[in-house]
C-alpha cells in the first residue's frame, strides 16, 4: 500500500510520468538529443542507450532520463521540474553517481585496481517548465552551496527553458503549461486529461506522441489523479482515526467514488478479489 505514514512521498505527477514515457521511445529520445546537440548530424537511433534509474514509485534514487550516447561517448542526464530549487543541483549529483555505479558495475570495470576506468563524459540538464524569471543558465554546486570557500567537487548542471523554437523540448514544456491550465480548470479529472490531449494536438504539442498512446497517455494520468485521491485520503485518515482502520475505509471510499476494480487494486497494493468483496459487502449493508 502506499506509505500511510510518509506524508508527502508520492513522487511522480502526471507530467513527470508522461516525460519518463516519451522518453523512453527511441525516436523521441533522438528528438530530444538532436535539440540539446544539433551540431551532431551523424547521430542515429541506434546509437542511444537508455540507462535511466528504476524504482517504484515511492522515494528513492531514481531519476527522470539517463541516457547513453555511442556507447560509452557521452552520459547525459536529464530531469524535468516545474518548482525551482537549487537542490536540483544535488540530486543531479546524486542520479549521476548511481549511474556512473551501473554503468561500472554493467561493464566490469574495477575502480581498485591499478588501471584507469573508462568512462562516459557527463552532461547534466534540467528542463524547467516553469517562468525562466531571474534564474541561471547554468546551476554551479561550488555557486550556489560554496560560494565563499574552496570546494573539493564541482558539479553543473544546463537549464533548459521554454524557448522560441518547436523542438521536442519546447514541446514538453508546452504540453506542462498546458496541463496546469486544465488541471486549474477542471481538477485532477478524466475531462482534464481529455482536454490536455485534445489542446496539445491542436496546438502541435507532442502531437505525434499523443496521438499514438492517447489511451496510454489518458491511463497515465487518470491512475496519479486516483494515486493523489488516495494519498489525500489517507491523509486524512492518518489525522482522524488512524492507520489501522484505514485500508478498507480508504477503498470503500473509492468504489462509492466510482473508481475501477482493478485500479483499486493496483494503488492499494491487493488482489483484485478482495477489494470486490469489500464491494459486495457494502452493496448488503
Amino acid at each position: 500500500m502506499i506509505g500511510l505514514e510518509q506524508e508527502g512521498k508520492l513522487k511522480f505527477a502526471g507530467k513527470d510520468t508522461v516525460f519518463r514515457d516519451i522518453f523512453s521511445i527511441k525516436k523521441y529520445l533522438y528528438q530530444m538529443y538532436q535539440a540539446l546537440h544539433p551540431e551532431d548530424t551523424t547521430i542515429e537511433q541506434n546509437d542511444l542507450d537508455i540507462v535511466t534509474l528504476q524504482s517504484i514509485l515511492l522515494n528513492g534514487v531514481y531519476n527522470d532520463l539517463g541516457f547513453l550516447v555511442r556507447g560509452s561517448q557521452l552520459m547525459i542526464l536529464v530531469e524535468a521540474q516545474s518548482t525551482w530549487s537549487p537542490n536540483i543541483i544535488i540530486r543531479a549529483l546524486m542520479y549521476l553517481m548511481n549511474t556512473y555505479q551501473d554503468y561500472f558495475s554493467q561493464h566490469k570495470i574495477m575502480l581498485y585496481g591499478n588501471g584507469k576506468a573508462s568512462m562516459p563524459k557527463p552532461e547534466l540538464y534540467v528542463i524547467y517548465t516553469g517562468d525562466r524569471g531571474s534564474h541561471p543558465d547554468v546551476l554551479s554546486l561550488q555557486e550556489e552551496f560554496f560560494s565563499d570557500t574552496d570546494c573539493c567537487i564541482e558539479a553543473k548542471v544546463k537549464v533548459l527553458y521554454l524557448g522560441d523554437g518547436h523542438d521536442i523540448i519546447n514541446q514538453y514544456i508546452g504540453f506542462c503549461r498546458v496541463f496546469n491550465e486544465q488541471i486549474a480548470l477542471h481538477g485532477r479529472t478524466p475531462e482534464a486529461a481529455e482536454e490536455i490531449i485534445r489542446i496539445c494536438c491542436d496546438r502541435n504539442l507532442l502531437k505525434e506522441y499523443l496521438t499514438e498512446r492517447k489511451r496510454e497517455v489518458e491511463r497515465i494520468m487518470l491512475t496519479l489523479f486516483d494515486q493523489e485521491y488516495v494519498w489525500n485520503l489517507e491523509r486524512e485518515n492518518i489525522r482522524s482515526e488512524g492507520i489501522a482502520e484505514g485500508r478498507n475505509e480508504i477503498i470503500q471510499k473509492m468504489l462509492a467514488a466510482n473508481m475501477s476494480i482493478d485500479n483499486i487494486a493496483k494503488i492499494v497494493k491487493m488482489p483484485v478479489e478482495q477489494i470486490a468483496a469489500i464491494g459486495k459487502k457494502m452493496a448488503v449493508l
